[in-house]
């Protein structure tokens, strides 16, 4: 009985611990001479983290520009022209609507695609307080002896650790993923332009050499009007 009390209290706890704060990535599209601007509510006192990476230029280089303002329209950030960037705004003071624009105005042909990531988090989410135990001492019936006998806070120590570090992974991972997206959308813009020249140059390699033909066979042909030209023109 006790075990399931326990698997109880560790389920609410890592649902209080999982549930604070706000983390989106999201991937999108940046049209020529365009501004997109997305827009979030944050509360006093949380941080924001805001990451992001130019992973398609179309036919153009990778960059873009980036602005963060407040909710009264006063500029945080300002990026020109980057190709990727990561900003940490700490503790804000006034909550409301903040505002994240791309712009894409300085292009006047290529759409950028850009990845984001979002997360807004208030400090010390991380760690369990003595609010969450009494919560979970009315819910589970569990006395606190009950729990340091089970050595709970250890065990929730341990998982939180687990939580914070697969965290940290899955965002490493959504990064890698962007890099190889950019890698390859560069890698396919770089081969269709190879292919577009070697079409060029073997055109004009097969043209120049019908020309050759044509020009030799003109010269030895006494019967034809090139001919005749040729030695009009005393060749």
């Amino acid at each position: 009985m006790q075990m399931w009390k326990l698997f109880g209290c560790l389920m609410v706890l890592l649902l209080a611990g999982t549930t604070v704060g706000y983390d989106k990535e999201m991937t999108i599209y940046v049209d020529a001479g365009k501004i997109e601007c997305l827009y979030h509510p944050v509360k006093q006192g949380e941080t924001i983290d805001f990451e992001y990476q130019v992973i398609d230029g179309g036919h153009g280089d990778l960059d873009i520009s980036f602005t963060m303002m407040d909710p009264i329209g006063l500029v945080i950030v300002s990026d020109y022209k980057k190709p990727e960037n990561i900003h940490r705004h700490e503790v804000i003071k006034e909550g409301g609507d903040y505002r994240f624009c791309f712009d894409n105005s300085f292009s006047m042909f290529n759409r950028k695609t850009v990845f984001f990531e979002l997360i807004v988090e208030r400090e010390g989410d991380e760690h369990l307080g003595d609010t969450q135990w009494n919560e979970v001492d009315e819910l589970t019936g569990l006395s606190r002896d009950e729990y340091y006998d089970m050595k709970v806070q250890d065990i929730m120590d341990f998982i939180g650790r687990i939580r914070l570090q697969l965290n940290k992974i899955r965002q490493m991972q959504d990064v890698l993923r962007s890099h190889e997206a950019r890698d390859r959308n560069l890698a396919e813009t770089n081969f269709q332009m190879v292919n577009n020249w070697s079409i060029l140059q073997i055109s004009a390699m097969i043209g120049v050499g019908l020309l050759q033909v044509f020009m030799l066979r003109s010269i030895f042909a006494t019967d034809g009007r090139m001919h005749h030209l040729w030695r009009k023109l005393g060749i």
